[in-house]
């Protein structure tokens, strides 16, 4: 006889309520070490009867339950299939990110991800806080643990806990920086511990180097030599050299260096430390600024020539430590010693040349990698040849004053124009005349009023040329009559040497 639905519906309910039954009165009579025995033993039947393994990734750990790096890669990873498959997302706005509004699955829901043909299974997962966790009132859920479980089938454990693994995370990393949004460090002119060291704000700095004022093979060179860079993490551990670059950027002012900077940092995706040398009180602040950059960084110090006495002449001080020391003594004796405050914000640098070539690639240069250090100068003479030597500084790249390549890029840029019949042969006859650097071009291309047009502009960079030209000829007229009147008064001061002679009056 065919039993109905009600009443297979009673007997479950039955059965049920028998198990619930046995189970109350197995949790009341039994003692703890009863339950934590057969509760192993549990275990280890659903172990052996279930062929799937878990992995569960927290999204907070440690003392603090501090936000989980690996968590967030992963989390970033899953999003990217969380907007196809997952059913219920949560969004999240992301300030430091180009996309700001992330979405990821939501908790209790679950996602496949699919690796070299093997199927694999995500979920997003969250508990409540225990009675006994810390409780650290920062937010609604910040006592909330959440966590990510993969889920996989035992037969292909070695290659979803080693190559899978290792692909999420390395998928997440890129994936976190190319939506990042660039940051322009700059070090903090604090001694006190606690303060932060870097402070930053965004870097939209447009320049790129398509529009930069230079003759495009040179801009291919350098191009080619960032990608080499970026592509070299193998190369320079089989060299056993720390995975770094040095460029010194060398030229007169206004030929482009800060913006070369920003098109390097653009180009490679990097963040931007600004490193002011003047406000860094000795050699270890300098190696803590160190250690605290991040890797895909550009390290920037600017005017190297004039941010500390680097140039190279490496004179003892001695004598000027005794004038000093004698000058502190007469001030005791006179009651003008300053007080300690006056005299810590008055202290000068005391970073020396060692502590900064340490900084560029001694033993603490190791400390991460993928990092570009660039040397900004006008005169690059004036630098100590052990600051620059090759290996320190691996390329210089001179930014010179304008080409007529160099305008060219100019003109498109500002005028949106590639030739002109009648005036880019007379600019390209005035540019290989005169020295004018590419931002005095710039600013002479440059509409004024919304009536000039591409010839009125073209025309005034003509104009601008001709002035530098005639400013150039009477400057080295006037030294070359300065020349001559020395030369004038040496040939006097001569003949009146062999008069004396003549007369007897020098023997």
């Amino acid at each position: 006889m065919v039993m109905g639905f009600g009443a297979i519906f009673s007997q479950l309910s039955s059965i049920t309520a028998s198990i619930m039954f046995v189970y109350a009165m197995y949790e009341q009579f039994f003692p703890y070490n009863v339950h934590k025995f057969f509760e192993k033993y549990i275990h280890k039947f659903q172990d052996l009867m279930c062929p799937y393994i878990e992995i569960t990734f927290y999204g907070s750990s440690g003392e603090y339950f501090k936000q989980s790096k690996t968590y967030t890669i992963i989390q970033t990873y899953l999003s990217t299939n969380s907007t196809q498959r997952a059913k219920r997302l949560k969004a999240e706005v992301v300030k430091e990110s180009q996309t700001p509004l992330i979405l990821s699955m939501e908790d209790n829901q679950e996602i496949f991800d699919e690796f070299n043909g093997v199927k694999v299974w995500w979920s997003a997962n969250s508990t409540a806080p225990s009675p006994t966790m810390p409780q650290f009132p920062v937010g609604p859920n910040s006592n909330v643990r959440r966590y990510l479980t993969l889920t996989f089938h035992k037969r292909h454990r070695d290659l979803i806990t080693t190559t899978y693994i290792q692909h999420v995370l390395e998928q997440g990393k890129a994936i976190t920086m190319k939506n990042r949004r660039l940051k322009l460090y700059t070090n903090n002119p604090s001694d006190e511990w606690w303060d932060t060291k870097w402070s930053h704000t965004s870097f939209e700095h447009p320049a790129k180097f398509e529009t930069l004022a230079m003759e495009p093979e040179k801009k291919e060179e350098i191009i080619q030599d960032l990608v080499k860079f970026k592509k070299g993490k193998e190369y320079y551990a089989k060299v056993g050299k720390a995975w770094k670059r040095g460029y010194l950027l060398f030229g007169p002012p206004g030929t482009g260096k800060s913006t070369m900077i920003a098109a390097i940092a653009n180009f490679m995706n990097y963040d931007v430390y600004d490193l002011e040398l003047t406000t860094v009180k000795d050699n270890n602040a300098l190696k803590r600024l160190l250690t605290d950059t991040s890797s895909k960084s550009v390290i920037v110090i600017e005017d190297i020539d004039c941010s500390l006495d680097l140039t190279g002449q490496r004179k003892k001080k001695k004598e000027k430590d005794n004038d000093e020391e004698k000058e502190k003594v007469k001030k005791k004796s006179d009651g003008e010693e300053e007080d300690e405050a006056e005299n810590k914000k008055k202290r000068k640098s005391e970073v020396t040349l060692s502590g900064l070539l340490n900084f560029i690639d001694g033993i603490w240069s190791s400390c991460g990698g993928e990092r570009i250090i660039i040397f900004t100068t006008n005169f690059v003479d004036k630098l100590d040849p052990a600051l620059i030597r090759r290996g320190r500084m691996d390329k210089y790249i001179e930014m010179s004053y304008c080409s007529y390549q160099a305008f060219k890029v100019l003109a498109k840029n500002y005028l949106d124009i590639e030739s002109h019949d009648i005036l880019f042969p007379i600019i390209e006859k005035l540019l290989g005349e005169t020295n004018m650097t590419p931002a005095d071009v710039a600013e002479s291309l440059m509409p004024k009023s919304v009536t000039d047009d591409c010839e009125t502009c073209l025309k005034s960079l003509i104009e601008s040329l001709e002035i530098a030209k005639e400013k150039e000829k009477e400057e080295a007229r006037k030294k070359a009559e300065k020349a001559e009147l020395k030369e004038e008064k040496d040939k006097q001061e001569f003949a009146q040497e062999d008069e004396k002679v003549e007369n007897g009056v020098i023997h």
